[in-house]
């Protein structure tokens, strides 16, 4: 099918941007998004025609940022941190997190190679402060971008400026899912949305020839992002393999069975 056209029209005063940009995008000279992420835009099959800002997009001859290598689980930022510069994942995993009450860590986002990371520095408000941590969970290496050569870029690249705000615009839906997660009390409805909502990331496959998704995370990494003890993932997820909602075996990945959770969460 041809998508006629996408028409956008963004307008910026902050991070030193002060334009409004309009682009129509023809059906015939569309960016076109992969098919692994096109199920998260269903009902805007026009947006279908972006993507969002990767590395790959970058210029690849050193005259944006410098490479920056990182040990498994070295701090790339913490919270009094100044916000000054974004990133780009070249290879590993970085979580970033953030800290309840209790002093608890909470993982709010999971960076995979070629997303970037650390993009809220354009939103920086109070003192300038990332408020929040970056760490590599594995060792990692990534582009490290000062603020205000990623907006000078942005400001000679219109391509990279639409990007960029898609980037963000991807960001937002997912903390409000994440959000909607953690607005539940109940144990049991709170990591099956999780569940769901990680199942759903665009670089989740699916099991050929079946609806169950294989997940990379133990149950660590559950309660961090669940915001809840390791101990309550593990009774809870022992509840739902009972019920046949998920499966996991030590160093195997967690399977989880995407419409049977679903039709349970729905029920219950």
């Amino acid at each position: 099918m041809k998508i006629l056209s996408c028409h956008i029209t963004a307008e910026f005063r902050w991070a030193g941007i002060e334009l409004t940009t309009s682009v129509l995008l023809p059906g015939d000279r569309v960016m076109r998004m992969p098919k692994n992420k096109q199920q998260q835009f269903g009902n805007h099959l026009a947006c279908q025609t972006l993507t969002g800002l990767a590395l790959e997009h970058l210029p690849d001859d050193g005259s944006l940022g410098r490479i920056k290598r990182f040990r498994k689980d070295a701090d790339i930022w913490r919270p009094d941190d100044t916000a000054d510069r974004i990133y780009f994942l070249r290879r590993g995993q970085v979580v970033v997190m953030t800290g309840d009450s209790e002093g608890s860590e909470v993982i709010m986002q999971v960076i995979e190679k070629g997303e970037p990371f650390g993009e809220l520095c354009f939103c920086s408000q109070e003192k300038g402060l990332r408020h929040t941590t970056g760490r590599a969970v594995t060792e990692s290496e990534a582009l490290e971008v000062r603020h205000s050569d990623f907006v000078s870029y942005l400001q000679k690249n219109t391509d990279a400026l639409m990007s960029f705000t898609f980037t963000f615009c991807v960001r937002l839906s997912e903390m409000k899912l994440r959000v909607g997660v953690l607005a539940h009390r109940g144990a049991e409805e709170r990591l099956g949305r999780l569940l769901l909502q990680l199942a759903a990331h665009p670089g989740q496959q699916h099991t050929e020839g079946t609806n169950e998704v294989p997940l990379h995370i133990n149950h660590e990494g559950l309660a961090k992002m669940a915001a809840m003890n390791r101990s309550h993932v593990t009774v809870t997820m022992g509840k739902l393999r009972k019920r046949g909602l998920v499966r996991y075996e030590r160093n195997r990945p967690l399977v989880v069975d995407v419409p049977a959770l679903t039709a349970y969460l729905t029920d219950s």
